[in-house]
C-alpha cells in the first residue's frame, strides 16, 4: 500500500546516520519540547478548571441560582403570590424571599459599610450554603439575649467583619440605614442587634460584606413594610437555569426581571474564561518553538537524505508522495509528543486530585489544596492543536523535499 511504505520511510528517515547523531539529538528534543507543552497546557488548564469549579460552587452556594427581581427595584409587595404562581415551573426546588440594603455597622470599636440581607429563616436554607457555613455562634436571627441581658433581634456576621469591629457572639452591634442619610427632614433610621454567629464562605468578597438579619427587621430597619428587594431560586441542575429563566419570564411578564447565576456574576466568570484562553494561547507558545525545531529538524533531514530522494523519484515516486513522506514524519514527532505530553499531564492532575501534595497558603487564597478538574474537551483541543502545528511546521520541508530534481538529487554529495 502507498500508506505503508511512505509511512516506514518516514519513520525510518526520523533516524539519520550515525555520522550524523545530531539529527538524533535534535529530533528527540524537538518530541521534548512537544510533551513538555502538551503536559503543561494540561495541567495549568485543569488547575484553571478547578478554580473555576470551586468559585462558581462557592458563589451559587451563596446566591442561589437565580434571582427574580422588579426592573423598577422599588420592591416586591407581592412575594407570596409570586412564589404561588411559579412553584410548579420543573427543575425549582426552593424558593426564599429576601431584603437586600446597605447600612453602616458600628460597635464600640468601629463601624464599617455593610450589605445587610433580610432572609426568612424557614425557607432560607433552600436556596443557600450560609447556614452550613456557620463558623462559630449559630444562624439564629430571633430574639436574643445579649452578653448584657438585653433582648435584642439576631444578627449573623462574616468572620472578617467580626475581626474588624472586634466583637464576639453575644455584644451589641447598631445598623444604620443609609435610607434618609443626607436628608435634612429625615433622621437615618438606626437598630440595635446582638451578634448570634459568624459565618465564613472562604469567599473574602462575601464575609468581608455581608450580614444575616431575619426579615421582618430588615423590612423595619430599611422601611420596607411588607415588601421585599427579591427571592432567591434553587433548581436541581444549575445549568437549567436559563431553560427556567425563559419559562418563569413567560409566566411572570413586566415587571418581574429574572436573572441566572452567571448574569449575576458574569464579569467575574468571563474574565476567568478569557484568562483560561490567554494561558492557553501563551503556553502554546512552547509547542510553537518546538514547531520551529521541526522545521529545522526536517530540513537537515533532507539535505542528509537528498541522495535517497532523487532516487525515490527516479523509481517513480511522486512529489506528493515525497511530501506526504515529510508530513508524516511532523505527524510522528507530533502525535508521540502529544501522547506522552497527555500522559505526564493526566497522572499530574491524577495525583493531585488524589493524593493533594500541592498546598496553597490559606491567607491569601480561598482555599487550601490546588484545585483540578480534568476535561475531556482540554484533551482533544490541546492534542489536535499540537499535532496541527507539527503538522505545519512539516510543510515547509515537505514542498523543499518534493520539488528536488532526481539527476540533481542523485549527484548530491
Amino acid at each position: 500500500m502507498k500508506l505503508s511504505y511512505e509511512f516506514f520511510i518516514a519513520r525510518r528517515y526520523l533516524k539519520a546516520r550515525r555520522k550524523r547523531g545530531f539529527i538524533n539529538l535534535i529530533t528527540y528534543i524537538t518530541i521534548l519540547g512537544v510533551t513538555i507543552g502538551v503536559a503543561a497546557l494540561i495541567i495549568v488548564l485543569s488547575v484553571m478548571n478547578g478554580f473555576e469549579q470551586e468559585v462558581r460552587s462557592r458563589i451559587i452556594g451563596f446566591d442561589g441560582h437565580i434571582r427574580l427581581r422588579t426592573f423598577h427595584f422599588k420592591g416586591m409587595a407581592n412575594a407570596d403570590s409570586v412564589m404561588l404562581k411559579i412553584s410548579d415551573i420543573p427543575h425549582i426546588t426552593g424558593m426564599s424571599p429576601y431584603v437586600d440594603e446597605k447600612a453602616i455597622i458600628r460597635s464600640g470599636d468601629g463601624s464599617d459599610g455593610i450589605m445587610i440581607r433580610g432572609v426568612d429563616e424557614k425557607s432560607f436554607g433552600k436556596v443557600s450554603e450560609i447556614p452550613k457555613n456557620i463558623v462559630y455562634g449559630e444562624m439564629n436571627l430571633g430574639i436574643s439575649e445579649t452578653s448584657e441581658g438585653q433582648k435584642l433581634p439576631g444578627i449573623v456576621i462574616g468572620r472578617w467583619v467580626a475581626d474588624k469591629l472586634m466583637v464576639d457572639v453575644g455584644d451589641r452591634i447598631i445598623l444604620i440605614s443609609l435610607k434618609g442619610i443626607g436628608s435634612m427632614f429625615q433622621t437615618p433610621p438606626i437598630k440595635q442587634f446582638v451578634v448570634t454567629g459568624f459565618f465564613e464562605t472562604g469567599m473574602y468578597e462575601f464575609d468581608n460584606t455581608f450580614a444575616y438579619v431575619s426579615i421582618k427587621s430588615a423590612q423595619q430597619l430599611f422601611m420596607m413594610p411588607g415588601k421585599v428587594s427579591g427571592i432567591e431560586i434553587k433548581l436541581d441542575d444549575l445549568y437549567r437555569a436559563d431553560k427556567v429563566v425563559k419559562l418563569i419570564e413567560h409566566r411572570m411578564g413586566f415587571p418581574y426581571y429574572p436573572q441566572t447565576w452567571f448574569e449575576m456574576r458574569k464579569t467575574l466568570f468571563s474574565w476567568m474564561q478569557l484568562e483560561k484562553y490567554a494561558a492557553f494561547l501563551i503556553l502554546c507558545l512552547i509547542i510553537l518553538v518546538a514547531a520551529f525545531n521541526i522545521i529545522s529538524t526536517l530540513i537537515m533531514v533532507v539535505m542528509e537524505k537528498t541522495r535517497e530522494i532523487g532516487i525515490l523519484k527516479s523509481m517513480g515516486s511522486s512529489s506528493k508522495s515525497i511530501t506526504r513522506i515529510f508530513l508524516y514524519q511532523g505527524m510522528i514527532v507530533g502525535m508521540f509528543g502529544t501522547f506522552t505530553g497527555s500522559l505526564i499531564g493526566y497522572l499530574v492532575c491524577w495525583a493531585q486530585q488524589k493524593y493533594q501534595f500541592l498546598h496553597l497558603p490559606g491567607d491569601v487564597y480561598i482555599i487550601s489544596v490546588l484545585p483540578v478538574k480534568i476535561q475531556a474537551t482540554d484533551f482533544m483541543a490541546i492534542g489536535v492543536a499540537a499535532i496541527l502545528i507539527c503538522l505545519a511546521a512539516a510543510l515547509y520541508p515537505a514542498r523543499k523535499a518534493s520539488k528536488l530534481v532526481p539527476v540533481d538529487a542523485i549527484r548530491y554529495e
